[in-house]
């Protein structure tokens, strides 16, 4: 058993030996430069390539989190982008001898449940091992089981990836534009999910009921009495990859005709269902003799809530027909931020990026290329993407890099364009529609049910004096402006009145003690004078 710190050894070690000494650079700033480690540090490798070999050498754990950091192209450069795109999810087997316990734990007596296993397995990858067998009614099914001991390597690992993504932050305060910290919390996420094998069954058993309005489009069955988080028995598919053009002839089919159907499935699953296979290599997608695509591999997939299925429609819709403005309102309705000093430039480099593209003919519009270009334009604001938007741009351009080698004259917007303006004069299906005022019928009445309640709180903290009023700068300036005028006109009308009944006074007494009239007279019409032209002034000014 791989302890804690010798793990940590471990990866120190291929760390050192690609170059990326980030642990010891805050001791030892130097150390790139010592004569001694020259060779550790080698300058005719690029960068990004020691990267992923360093990936590749440190296991499993690290080859899942390249393999989902690629997906991340609105942050990371397109070079380590095309770089960790290599990476190669294949593991030296162990022997089955090893394995064995896990299949008597769910089967019991392996001779009593199945008539043979065949102990030479048929895949091996990371997290699990494939291995053909015959049940013994005669049924043939594949077994997929974890390696033993990689749920504890991997929880270790994703400590190691959370400290390492501190250490790089701290070290190199221009990499915290590319989130590492939030990457890390991503993948651990998504490795959790992939390491429970009931969930990968659930989710084939899902995706299956969606497709079966598409002919010849399917996944395979899963057997619940022999599964579990450990392993899981499915049909056994025979067949060719998706992208063995001569293998699919060869069995009399069309490859055009898969390519159309693989094609039209992955759009329905995003933009219908919501609930979307999230690994479509060609690996993962095989030709039956019978002429089926069958989806395999379950254990990355994309989820969309309703409310969000047409605002991504309107999003691809844009970004087909060079509309920017409909693109930022998208944007903005998938949380993406977009500070308001850049919103103006950043409508500008999304129009070229896409104006690039304008005068292509239909046939000619490559939709990859420009995804790359917008990713870029998203990379320059660091504008926070939502993983399943980028995900889902993903699955599409490898679903039409699919269809193109299925069929050479395979033209994205052909296929989309009428796809999306069916959804458009549908707006969504009546059905979800229906759904969505529904939606909003009931968060307005719950609104009003609430608002008495909400009201009573306000008051409570009036009341309780615990209110709390944040003002910027310039209403601060505003209001003692407008305290200012109003003292003075108080002030004003304090003097004014004391004149009209000092003079009143005055006039009084000097009728009563025979004073001169003629002054207190003055006194008084001038008084009088001044609060007309106190009132009349305050009711002119400003």
């Amino acid at each position: 058993m791989v302890t804690k710190w010798r793990r940590y050894r471990q990866i120190a070690k291929v760390l050192w030996k690609y170059g990326f000494g980030i642990a010891l650079d805050e001791y030892l700033p130097n150390v790139r430069n010592w004569r001694i480690m020259q060779r550790h540090f080698p300058q005719d490798i690029p960068i990004y390539v020691r990267m992923r070999m360093a990936l590749e050498e440190l296991g499993p754990t690290f080859v899942k989190f390249g393999q989902i950091a690629s997906t991340r192209t609105e942050i990371l450069p397109p070079e380590l982008i095309a770089e960790l795109q290599k990476l190669q999810d294949q593991v030296a087997p162990l022997p089955f001898a090893e394995v064995r316990p896990i299949f008597e734990d769910l089967c019991g007596d392996l001779s009593c449940t199945f008539r043979n296993i065949d102990e030479t397995p048929v895949g091996s990858a990371s997290i699990a091992i494939v291995y053909r067998g015959v049940m013994a009614d005669g049924t043939m099914v594949a077994l997929k089981v974890q390696r033993p001991g990689i749920a504890s390597l991997i929880e270790k690992d994703i400590a190691i990836l959370r400290w390492l993504a501190k250490r790089v932050e701290a070290s190199y305060p221009a990499l915290k534009v590319y989130n590492p910290s939030g990457m890390v919390e991503d993948f651990a996420v998504q490795i959790r999910k992939e390491l429970d094998f009931i969930r990968d069954g659930k989710n084939a058993e899902r995706l299956n009921r969606n497709l079966k309005t598409i002919p010849h489009v399917r996944c395979p069955r899963i057997y619940w009495d022999y599964s579990g988080p450990q392993m899981l028995v499915m049909e056994f598919i025979e067949g060719v990859r998706v992208d063995d053009v001569e293998g699919i002839q060869r069995m009399g089919h069309d490859p055009k005709k898969i390519g159309k159907a693989g094609f039209n499935a992955y759009l329905k699953q995003i933009f219908e269902d919501g609930f979307f296979h999230g690994d479509p290599h060609p690996g993962n997608l095989l030709v039956t003799a019978k002429g089926d695509l069958v989806f395999l591999d379950f254990g990355i997939v994309g989820i969309i809530r309703p409310e969000k299925r047409w605002t991504y429609i309107q999003l691809l819709s844009a970004i087909i027909s060079n509309d920017v403005d409909l693109m930022l309102r998208c944007f903005e309705k998938l949380g993406i931020e977009i500070r308001p000093e850049y919103r103006d430039s950043l409508r500008d480099d999304l129009y070229i990026a896409l104006m690039d593209y304008s005068e292509f003919q239909l046939e000619e519009v490559n939709f990859g290329l420009m995804v790359n270009e917008l990713t870029a334009v998203m990379r320059r604001y660091n504008l926070s993407v939502p993983m399943n938007l980028m995900l889902m741009l993903k699955v599409i351009m490898m679903a039409a890099d699919i269809g193109l080698k299925l069929d050479p004259q395979f033209q994205f917007t052909s296929y989309v364009e009428p796809y999306m303006e069916d959804r458009a004069a549908r707006n969504v299906t009546a059905h979800e529609m229906a759904n969505r005022v529904r939606q909003s019928a009931t968060t307005a009445v719950e609104g009003l049910v609430e608002l008495p309640n909400n009201l009573n709180a306000i008051l409570r903290r009036f009341s309780s004096g615990s209110i709390r009023l944040e003002m910027m700068e310039t209403d601060l300036l505003q209001l003692r402006t407008m305290m200012d005028k109003s003292t003075d006109k108080v002030l004003a009308g304090l003097i004014i009145a004391a004149l009209v009944v000092g003079s009143s006074l005055v006039l009084f007494a000097s009728r009563t003690a025979g004073f001169p009239e003629i002054f207190a007279t003055v006194v008084y019409i001038a008084a009088v004078a001044m609060g007309f032209y106190a009132l009349y002034h305050s009711f002119t000014r400003d």
